[in-house]
């Protein structure tokens, strides 16, 4: 591989796609995992096929897709650890799979090319069609996968914020619960479990200025370890 591979992690709603954005808008590629979670499980896709044979019809909604609020409540609430890790198993390797191939791709051609995204500013157009230096997949589970994921990383960087403030963020921006926030926290791993598999750590409870000038740093300091 040419160019410099890193994982960029956290919980939900630590602030880890604000982070990816501002990585991306320096000229890093991003590839999103939860973008390609979602491309996998198009109607008629293999996995969603899986899933279906799994979970039973209640799976999909009236047009055919994946009824995620039914599948919320199946793997993220207290006691279902069998059906998160049934459904894990079912996506993560055809996800793992198409990372691979748009890192392949943007290793050839030098740009972003499918879901892997490029923010086209102009230090990108400077760059042209050059390889890029720094390589980011961004996995929300890297914790819960680290042992079975098939890259390997030259750094880990984990977005964190405190559990309340992580809450308060989904109940007011993506309109959930409270229990709701608090399940979906708790299916998680843990700050210290992040930590753990990280060496990188960003505090997005800080001023939003105070982590972009985080960011930067650390992005300034990858791409001369990249150069």
């Amino acid at each position: 591989m040419t160019g410099m591979r890193i994982a960029l992690t956290g919980g939900i709603a630590a602030g880890k796609s604000t982070v990816s954005r501002r990585l991306q808008s320096l000229g890093a590629y991003v590839i999103d995992y939860d973008e390609l979670s979602r491309a996998v499980i198009e109607p008629g896709s293999v996995a969603l096929q899986r899933i279906v044979s799994r979970f039973g019809s209640a799976a999909l909604d009236a047009k055919g897709r994946l009824n995620r609020s039914w599948m919320a409540s199946q793997v993220f609430a207290p006691g279902h650890e069998r059906e998160k890790k049934a459904l894990e198993a079912i996506i993560h390797p055809q996800v793992y799979a198409q990372a691979a191939r748009l890192e392949e791709q943007m290793l050839k051609q030098g740009h972003a090319s499918g879901i892997a995204k490029r923010d086209a500013d102009s230090s990108a157009d400077a760059r042209g069609s050059a390889a890029p230096s720094i390589i980011v997949h961004e996995i929300p589970l890297l914790a819960e996968v680290a042992a079975s994921i098939p890259f390997v990383f030259e750094h880990v960087i984990s977005v964190e914020a405190p559990v309340d403030t992580r809450v308060e963020r989904m109940v007011e921006e993506r309109h959930m619960s409270q229990r709701d926030a608090l399940n979906r926290v708790n299916s998680q791993a843990t700050r210290y479990e992040r930590e753990g598999v990280a060496d990188i750590i960003i505090d997005s409870s800080e001023g939003i200025e105070q982590m972009f000038e985080r960011v930067d740093t650390v992005y300034e300091e990858l791409s001369e370890q990249a150069v």
